[in-house]
């Protein structure tokens, strides 16, 4: 079968889209398939259209139920288009999720923020990530956290930052942010936060070997978003046995489970610092947070993604015989 992935996210690109739409059209071709992706769709007959965002790709999908209405269409949900343009756009990300005949989710807890009608062609398919090669001993004279991720409003991005300004003099508590900045705003920012925090160091953005390469001597990594639709970082975490402490939203709890006790009351800076001084100061806590992930693994394998693909795929073309 032709598979077209339409993406508002361009090649090259190190977004969370790109990266998705490469993994998918991977398991996809797996299964026997033949698959393309596309930033832009221009009315091209395929058997098969997977849209990854229901606002941005709004045009693909009007294009392809003015052309080819009767061709299977599956829009997956990003974390934008489920907490903030369902409100703001509601029209044009309404439409996409309507015209569905399967929706993605990538976390489980989607089905308590989309409407009930929807209900039914909802399915969730808990994005994968390759395991590390090893573990890296850790820094001994610090306490490393990471924060990996584009610094963005989205993400609070620099809340660890802020949670380990004012510290007991006795913590070795430190957080290594990588991810570029989205705009000058959060470049000023994060620059005067490294100028000035002396637990904070900010590296932009790096290579992707570099980035599990920290993955892998850290101690613990921060997931502070406000919002989002399932971060493959969590996954990644998760299978290399990395300890997560995270904000309390529905994104990192339909990751993590609803018992993870490594939750943070969002956007609260006192009650973040407390779980990190937990985290440094109790080693039960810490290996409490290394197990749980470690339990949650097995939902983030690649052929585990594959399988859910092939069950989205199946389902969104069983309507047409």
């Amino acid at each position: 079968m032709r598979i077209t992935l339409v993406t508002p996210a361009a090649p090259g690109s190190k977004s969370g889209n790109r990266a998705t739409a490469e993994r998918w059209a991977r398991h996809l071709r797996g299964l026997g398939h033949r698959t393309r992706i596309i930033t832009e769709y221009e009315a091209e007959p395929t058997d098969l259209m997977i849209a990854l965002h229901a606002w941005r790709s709004v045009d693909a999908v009007r294009c392809l139920r003015e052309t080819h209405p009767e061709t299977p269409l599956i829009v997956a949900l990003t974390g934008t288009d489920i907490y903030r343009f369902q409100q703001t756009h509601p029209e044009e990300t309404g439409y996409s999720m309507a015209e569905a005949d399967a929706l993605i989710g990538l976390h489980d807890r989607v089905g308590d923020d989309i409407p009930g009608v929807l209900h039914a062609r909802l399915f969730t398919v808990f994005q994968s990530a390759d395991p590390l090669p090893r573990r890296l001993p850790p820094v001994r004279s610090r306490f490393d956290a990471a924060v990996i991720g584009h610094l963005r409003e989205e993400k609070d991005s620099l809340r660890a930052a802020m949670a380990v300004r004012e510290l007991p003099q006795d913590s070795r508590l430190n957080v290594i942010q990588l991810g570029r900045a989205h705009n000058e705003e959060w470049q000023t920012l994060a620059e005067r936060e490294d100028a000035s925090n002396p637990r904070f160091h900010w590296k932009g953005e790096v290579p992707r070997w570099q980035v599990r390469r920290y993955m892998a001597r850290v101690r613990l990594m921060v997931i502070s978003s406000v919002m989002e639709g399932g971060a493959n970082v969590v996954s990644e975490a998760c299978v290399a046995g990395l300890p997560v402490i995270a904000s309390d939203i529905p994104g990192n709890i339909g990751l993590l489970g609803e018992d993870y006790p490594g939750y943070y009351r969002v956007r609260d800076t006192h009650d973040l610092r407390t779980l990190l001084l937990r985290a440094e100061r109790d080693a039960d806590f810490l290996a409490s947070l290394q197990a749980h992930c470690e339990a949650r693994a097995p939902l983030f394998t690649p052929e585990s993604e594959q399988r859910a693909l092939e069950r989205v795929v199946n389902a969104a073309c069983g309507q047409y015989g």
